[in-house]
């Protein structure tokens, strides 16, 4: 006796079909063969207790479950239920003709129940690519699955509902959801605002600008100064995120298994704040079963590396390329697996061990050369990648007391959107670019063009800071967004004086 069901295997933040073929003859074995995990193997576990509190029969045979194409691994207790199915309608249990029509994935409680799986909405755009008619997965993961168009999406709990549906005794309606209304339902649903913050007119418009070109930014200053509370609110400021963005964070979510269960659709740039205790593996993806990290949780979005000295230098060196490429490939002996990272980068760091070196008020007790030194234990290249070096002062009280109302992020996001028509219109020819930050060296030289002034002002810069090639294209793309800001066409000298002014951090000027 034979049966067949069709699954899913998340592969990076995308999915492939599995052919889940069951055989019953003359034995008593149960295998799972076809490059099966540990999870996978312990499947037949599951199932004969699903199948048996669910009322039905498990073959007292030889079952053999291969699950193909029999070259690429298969990992997770998502193929519980296609496995169960398979099992049941080789055995005559259920109507077999149907069930090559859906894809099915779920893992199977020893009730029958039915747990929630990592990947649905990747494995449901396959599945409407290969022209399934349904896709049957848990309920608690329907939604997400559902936004997918071209494909019917039904939620189950338990095993008893697959099988009835199959066996035609329940009418269960496919899940609907509106992907627009979803998507405008949920926006801009932040509890932060930037009229929080008293005072720091300087850090917020830095922080504009960072936002309005996608500029990565380091905070430095004391303890108290509003360092990690400016942070917070960088994603209140930045765009909203388009359908297409919303989509490819949502499928890296589905694939981590961290989208939150009430939503379908992630309607707000990530903010991801990882403790500096972090591994290298967790930060850029990857393990023994690759899945997403950090940085790739941060696409479309910020990460934010509090206290950047206290982080292992081993793990903000595999940083260095994600930053210029947008991307991370996991490479292994058999496979490679590649994950989005497009995020902007925002740190922030004490300037001393003490916390107060250039402090207005408080005394330095570093000594000699410390200063220097804690400062060296972020590198010189990645330094060179992030574009805004900005000296976060503490408040004063006139201005924590001011009855002032701050400007409130709406209000800067606007002049950010407007930036970022502009930009949207310069590289309206690339697909793969969307901001300033984006360019290339050689588009650097095409588009960010100084006059005579600037070319001297910046060689006096560069001399003086001792700025890299690297520091020299990134001063110009700030200049660049600067000028965006200003509704400026050229790039003029206050805008190229202010994009240096953003460079307090290199070797040659701070702390020496």
């Amino acid at each position: 006796m034979l049966g067949k069901t069709f699954g899913g295997a998340v592969y990076g933040v995308d999915a492939l079909t599995i052919t889940i073929e069951i055989s019953i003859v003359s034995g008593t074995k149960y295998l799972v063969v076809g490059l099966p995990d540990s999870a996978v193997k312990e499947s037949m576990f599951r199932v004969e207790s699903a199948i048996r509190s669910s009322g039905y029969n498990m073959p007292r045979q030889n079952i053999v479950a291969n699950l193909g194409p029999a070259d690429i691994r298969k990992e997770g207790s998502a193929y519980d239920l296609p496995i169960a199915i398979g099992i049941l309608a080789a055995s005559g249990q259920i109507e077999e003709a149907d069930v090559e029509k859906y894809f099915i994935m779920g893992e199977l409680s020893l009730d029958g129940g039915l747990q929630s799986i990592r990947g649905a909405l990747p494995i449901a755009v396959q599945a409407s690519k290969d022209g399934f008619q349904g896709f049957i997965l848990p309920k608690i993961n329907s939604r997400e699955a559902a936004i997918v168009s071209g494909i019917s999406v039904y939620g189950m709990e338990t095993l008893q509902e697959v099988i009835d549906f199959f066996n035609g005794k329940t009418d269960i309606k496919p899940v609907i959801v509106d992907t627009q209304e979803e998507f405008l339902h949920q926006m801009d649903n932040y509890e932060q605002d930037f009229s929080d913050v008293r005072g720091q007119e300087n850090i917020k418009r830095a922080l504009e600008i960072a936002a309005a070109g996608g500029h990565n930014v380091i905070l430095i200053g004391p303890p108290g100064a509003g360092k990690t509370m400016l942070a917070k609110r960088l994603p209140t400021i930045l765009p909203q995120l388009n359908l297409q963005e919303a989509l490819e964070s949502t499928k890296i979510y589905s694939v981590a298994g961290k989208l939150p269960v009430a939503n379908a659709l992630m309607t707000e740039r990530p903010f991801r704040s990882p403790h500096h205790t972090i591994s290298d593996v967790a930060l850029v993806g990857g393990g023994i079963n690759p899945q997403p990290g950090e940085i790739s949780l941060a696409h479309n979005g910020v990460l934010f590396l509090d206290e950047l000295p206290e982080f292992k230098r081993a793990v903000l060196e595999v940083m260095r390329q994600p930053l210029e490429d947008r991307k991370v490939t996991i490479s292994r002996a058999r496979f490679s697996v590649e994950y989005p990272s497009s995020f902007m980068l925002i740190a922030s760091m004490n300037p001393c061990p003490c916390g107060f070196f250039n402090h207005p008020e408080k005394e330095c007790l570093c000594g000699p050369g410390v200063v220097q030194k804690y400062l060296s234990k972020i590198s010189g290249p990645l330094l060179d990648r992030i574009d805004l070096h900005v000296e976060v002062t503490p408040v004063n009280f006139r201005a924590l007391a001011s009855a002032t109302e701050a400007e409130k992020s709406s209000m800067i996001r606007a002049r950010v959107m407007k930036a970022r028509m502009v930009q949207d219109q310069r590289f309206a020819n690339n697909e793969m670019l969307h901001f300033n930050a984006q360019m290339s060296p050689n588009m650097v030289r095409q588009i960010c063009t100084i006059n005579e002034q600037g070319q001297e002002l910046i060689r006096q810069a560069m001399e003086k800071l001792g700025l890299s090639a690297r520091a020299y294209d990134r001063i110009l793309k700030v200049a660049r967004t600067i000028a965006d800001l200003e509704d400026s066409e050229q790039i003029e000298i206050a805008h190229l004086a202010e994009a240096i002014h953003y460079r307090s951090l290199d070797r040659d000027s701070w702390a020496g």
